[in-house]
């Protein structure tokens, strides 16, 4: 009985693999048949341009491309893909750059990086790229038409500037990041400069103890990221603000509270 059901086990499993293998629709994948008839930087199998955006971003691409010396190609897929095909399509080499769109997963952009490229740009740039623009919330809030045009732009602006270390552009999560990190660095700095003393109106000493990590907070967390990703003068001055803001705010409340307690307890001695 029980080598039986065994038997009927292993067969429905049998059926149910026969069934995907047939569901999927394995000839779509590494299908030259996908292939345009004519020479194109932009193949957009899933209808993410309309026929406006198409034609002006080949435009730009080919231009790009003889200006610079530089190959962007773009590719939109779902479900189906020209696959390996588009290396010999495009002539695929160290100087090329292949973005793929595909909503399927978890991110929309992936990239085929030229060895060329990283000489300019690090492995970490890439990575920053794919987050940032490639998200599912920028995607939502941009289309995934807008969210491949400014990843393109960003490799853009850097292959012209001859490399970059970081994404340009500070979007406004990662500027409120930095606002917070100054405001924090400081409150370290404000709390560790009141007076412990009566003839004292800063304690440079305990300022200089915690420097540190007050210097980290708003020199490394909440200055570096914004200079090295825009020249806008607005975020570093909002940034330099909260960090004196957030220091004058800790002082004034760290000699109410605690240095008015321990000038208490030094007149009771």
């Amino acid at each position: 009985m029980a080598t039986h059901r065994f038997r009927r086990l292993w067969t429905g499993l049998l059926i149910l693999m026969i069934g995907v293998g047939i569901a999927s629709p394995a000839h779509a994948y590494d299908n030259p048949d996908l292939l345009p008839d004519h020479p194109t930087p932009v193949i957009d199998l899933a209808r993410a341009f309309s026929d406006t955006q198409r034609d002006g971003l080949e435009q730009t691409l080919d231009q790009f491309e003889e200006n610079t010396g530089w190959k962007l190609r773009v590719l939109t897929q779902y479900e189906r893909t020209p696959g390996l095909a588009l290396r010999e399509f495009w002539g695929l080499d160290e100087r090329s750059l292949l973005l793929v769109a595909d909503p399927r997963g978890g991110n929309l952009l992936n990239f085929n990086v030229g060895d060329a490229f990283f000489a300019l740009m690090p492995r970490t740039y890439w990575v920053e790229l794919q987050t940032r623009f490639g998200n599912q919330y920028y995607v939502k809030d941009h289309g995934e038409d807008g969210a491949i045009l400014d990843a393109l732009n960003a490799v853009e602006i850097c292959l012209e500037r001859g490399g970059c270390q970081v994404v340009p552009g500070l979007p406004l999560e990662q500027w409120l990041w930095t606002l917070t990190t100054s405001v924090l660095g400081g409150v370290i700095a404000g709390f560790a400069g009141y007076p412990r003393k009566e003839d004292q109106t800063i304690a440079w000493s305990w300022l200089l103890l915690l420097s540190p990590l007050w210097v980290m907070l708003f020199g490394v967390f909440g200055i570096a990221p914004v200079i090295t990703r825009t020249s806008d003068v607005l975020p570093l001055l909002r940034n330099s603000l909260g960090f004196l803001g957030g220091a004058v705010l800790a002082y004034l409340i760290a000699q109410a509270t605690v240095g008015r307690r321990l000038n208490a307890d030094a007149d009771q001695s």
